[in-house]
């Protein structure tokens, strides 16, 4: 399986905030002529959430899982000083540079569980998925999934992956489950998970998650404000994802008894 590769794009015009997201990520538009929503390296996770961002959907992609294309972003210090809101001018300001985007859905609406269809085998791999990322944030309160063309698409794979904001910790997420698996919105549905787990299986490998985690850049990784290099970091984020695949079982038996 090739993972594809991640595009570079320039923002040349900010057109509006997305307020319900916590974050003030927004809509903006890039030099291809295309609308992303962008999510800033100077939001309150930084660029951890890009990095979770980045993985979780590219796994969901290689899952053959419906997720916007994703594009790095830069974004130049005009845009702050543009801007009137200061809350808005301050995050512009914080993220001059290298930005995440996802390509906007137009007329995309929001997965409502007492209306929207969710097939089986998608319902099942998504659960399956957001265990091995241990997303947190999938849930009735806030789906994190779109519906667009008749399809389920997701976004927002920003809260997954919460080891790596405490690094020194890491090894201690190798083994574990994720018992807020039964906190997910698409759980009632997800009922072939044994046949998920499998297609999963045939899916993911150790390549697959190498090449995925190499597409993040450098400037993602680098901070000062930890004692791991960026290569450090890398083969973390891989060991990390290829003991939870490993585990998958465990995963697969947990979000069973949850159901």
């Amino acid at each position: 399986m090739s993972v594809p590769e991640i595009r570079t794009v320039d923002v040349v015009r900010y057109v509006k905030p997305l307020r319900e997201g916590g974050s003030l990520p927004a809509i903006v538009e890039a030099d291809d002529g295309f609308l992303y929503v962008i999510k800033f390296r100077g939001a309150g996770q930084g660029k951890k959430a890009l990095i979770a961002e980045l993985i979780g959907a590219e796994l969901a992609r290689a899952m053959d899982l419906n997720v916007p294309e994703i594009v790095l972003m830069n974004l130049d210090e005009s845009f702050s000083r543009m801007e009137g809101d200061q809350e808005i001018q301050d995050l512009l300001k914080f993220s001059i540079g290298l930005n995440l985007g996802l390509h906007f859905l137009t007329g995309a609406f929001t997965y409502d569980p007492l209306i929207s269809k969710a097939d089986p085998m998608t319902s099942s791999k998504v659960v399956l998925l957001d265990s091995i990322i241990t997303n947190i944030d999938r849930t009735v309160k806030n789906t994190n999934i779109l519906n667009w063309n008749r399809e389920l698409w997701l976004i927002d794979h920003g809260a997954s992956l919460y080891f790596h904001h405490n690094w020194s910790q890491w090894e201690n997420h190798l083994d574990r489950t994720f018992p807020m698996i039964k906190d997910h919105v698409l759980l009632e549905r997800a009922e072939v998970l044994d046949d998920a787990a499998q297609l999963i299986k045939e899916k993911i490998n150790a390549e697959v998650i190498s090449k995925i985690v190499d597409t993040i850049p450098d400037d993602f990784l680098n901070e000062q404000s930890d004692d791991f290099s960026v290569s450090n970091k890398r083969e973390i984020y891989k060991k990390l994802l290829l003991a939870k695949l490993s585990n998958i079982d465990k995963l697969l038996k947990e979000a069973t008894h949850a159901r």
